[in-house]
């Protein structure tokens, strides 16, 4: 009984105690364990890439996830910027400053908000912006040549999906 209510307090919301006890029952296998394969992947994927950004273009990789957005060519805010690149505000905050301090960025005063700055690429950033653009694609060729064209398919089907249950995720 008295383990019956130690485990609830830490059930996950929309389990009852038995479904939480046989899900604590189990051992945890990180090899077949989703989100941390998903994390592993992706951060070997970011290594790479930070790797040949730094060296190439002198970017962190927050601060070219900002520059692939704003290269999109809508102005965004911050605020934008978090939600689209799902980086903490932080993250964000430092690598607009960055990218402001080499000139590959502007701010411009929003409209509505007096708190807010609409961020878009300088003329400067333009053109680096298209300089990675060419290493972008072919860094994703070199990468997709270990799928083919309908794994690729079936990947981003997936990925879209686990996007859409992590956002539904509560």
């Amino acid at each position: 009984m008295r383990r019956d209510s130690a485990l609830s307090r830490f059930a996950a919301p929309g389990l009852r105690v038995g479904e939480w006890e046989e899900m604590a029952a189990k051992k945890l296998n990180l090899d077949n364990f989703l989100p941390y394969r998903l994390s592993i992947a992706s951060n070997a994927l970011s290594e790479r890439i930070a790797a040949e950004y730094q060296n190439r273009f002198g970017l962190k990789i927050p601060e070219w996830r900002l520059m692939a957005i704003l290269g999109e060519g809508k102005p965004k805010t911050q605020r934008e910027l978090v939600e689209a690149t799902r980086m903490d505000k932080v993250t964000v905050n430092r690598a607009a400053k960055a990218l402001a301090d080499r000139q590959l960025i502007a701010r411009q005063a929003h409209e509505a908000d007096g708190r807010s700055h609409h961020l878009e690429l300088t003329a400067t950033g333009r053109e680096l912006y298209d300089a990675i653009v060419p290493a972008a694609l072919a860094s994703e060729a070199r990468l997709e040549t270990n799928i083919t064209a309908a794994e690729r398919a079936t990947l981003l089907a997936i990925l879209a999906k686990l996007t859409a249950a992590a956002e539904d995720y509560g």
